[in-house]
């Protein structure tokens, strides 16, 4: 068996398209999707998604502002400049792109972004309103992955999965994403005993660690579902993911590769959600 490929550029190209007209018909009725992007420092990845970022807003009809400071930056000013976009309402959507320069706490910049406009899913409130099932925005990435699960067509409902990771942003999110979806979740992580044990009993595997080659052919189940969020370097520096594409493509039935798979996706959800936080807007400004 070789596994089919599930394509994230394709996915999110498709997606994409269907941003591009709600966001014309956000901007029809006055109210164009605006998403505020933050990056402190002078970090080379962060920089190029920043840029990926903002580029996806102009080419489907967000609104976009980018805002760089140096790495000196006081947090009581990246603070102050987030309490002022947090009363701009032409900005529906907030994003501080991680990792922040030491001196700056990240939990108080996300805690002072407003719930509503906390595209990025990670606040306390975010995170709440998704344990308890309540609507609200997710974590961009979890999100893409539930959409690259769901474009398979295999019924997620009543399957066994097993995400590999328990971040706050990855991880924790995606097992109640997928506790959501109905399905019967194992969370696996550094301390689990026996990775392989959990991994080769589950329809659905998701690895989120940052470790290369977590996931060979021997852990995966012959047809389960493979997404693979990692993004990593082989020896001769070439983007890779967390699973041994090589040898688990032979054995799942559907799986995700490295470029081209979680990437994508985490972009266009993120585009997604600023549209759901402009769209929100405009219905409690009518209902009122």
């Amino acid at each position: 068996m070789t596994a089919q490929t599930i394509d994230g550029i394709a996915l999110s190209r498709q997606i994409r398209s269907e941003v591009g007209l709600r966001a014309a018909a956000l901007t029809a009725q006055g109210r164009k999707p605006g998403l505020a992007v933050i990056l402190v420092g002078d970090d080379p990845a962060s920089a190029v998604y920043v840029r990926n970022k903002v580029k996806a807003c102009e080419e489907h009809g967000l609104h976009s502002v980018l805002e760089k400071y140096d790495a000196a930056l006081a947090e009581s000013a990246l603070l102050a400049r987030i309490a002022a976009l947090n009363a701009d309402p032409t900005i529906h959507g907030i994003l501080v792109q991680m990792p922040l320069p030491r001196h700056i706490d990240p939990q108080k910049v996300i805690a002072a972004i407003a719930t509503d406009k906390d595209v990025d899913g990670f606040s306390v409130h975010s995170a709440g309103a998704l344990m308890t099932g309540l609507p609200g925005l997710r974590p961009a990435t979890p999100y893409g992955c539930m959409k690259l699960i769901e474009s398979t067509g295999v019924p997620i409902k009543g399957r066994h999965a097993v995400v590999i990771g328990r971040s706050n942003t990855v991880g924790k999110p995606m097992a109640l994403l997928l506790l959501q979806a109905h399905a019967t979740v194992t969370v696996c992580h550094s301390a689990t005993p026996d990775l392989a044990v959990h991994t080769r009993a589950a329809d659905i595997v998701v690895a989120a660690v940052g470790r290369r080659n977590t996931l060979t052919a021997a852990m995966v189940k012959p047809g389960a579902i493979v997404i693979d969020v990692g993004m990593n370097r082989n020896d001769e520096g070439r983007l890779c993911g967390d699973v041994d594409y090589a040898g688990v493509r032979e054995v799942a039935g559907w799986i995700t590769p490295v470029p081209g798979g979680v990437g994508p996706m985490t972009i266009t959800m993120l585009l997604v959600n600023t549209l759901q936080a402009a769209g929100a807007t405009t219905r409690a400004g009518t209902a009122g």
